[in-house]
């Protein structure tokens, strides 16, 4: 009896029916798309980890720098608070300012002759940054993150 070759058709049935490997490809699809969010969710921590030292660096250099007018000014000590800060960080750059007004709500320049009726007040702005690489890249996902900090604190008299 000669072999008989079936219809496209009946073909396409069958494979339709037949569910054997189904469940298989199932799991692998969605263990990928699992796997892509936990290390997207890994990469997010990464960076906003990175983001807190970032802010905290710049508290800590305006920390160093509001004990007086002297530490006000002194870039090198609020870089090394800022630095000492954030070990984990490479490349922080350190900015800071310092700025004048009188109590009375007058502008000043950091002249003691500014302000006859009333007393300076100064204010000390640090501003850090760094740009952070994850190690993890993630198709849609920026290969670096620039993060910056900020802190502002008057300066005792």
């Amino acid at each position: 009896m000669p072999h008989r070759i079936p219809s496209p058709r009946k073909s396409l049935r069958a494979l339709l029916r037949n569910r054997s490997g189904q469940a298989l490809i199932e799991a692998a699809l969605t263990l990928s798309l699992l796997c892509t969010m936990l290390l997207g969710a890994f990469e997010l921590g990464k960076v906003a980890y990175a983001w807190i030292e970032v802010t905290r660096a710049a508290k800590a250099g305006v920390q160093y720098g509001d004990r007086n007018v002297n530490d006000a000014v002194d870039t090198s000590g609020i870089q090394t608070a800022a630095a000492n800060e954030a070990p984990d960080i490479s490349g922080l750059t350190t900015t800071s300012s310092v700025g004048c007004s009188c109590s009375n709500g007058g502008t000043s320049t950091c002249l003691n002759t500014d302000c006859p009726n009333s007393h300076i007040i100064e204010t000390l702005t640090v501003q850090t940054s760094a740009t952070y690489d994850p190690g993890i890249h993630l198709p849609g996902l920026p290969t670096t993150y620039t993060l910056h900090g900020k802190a502002v604190q008057m300066v005792l008299q």
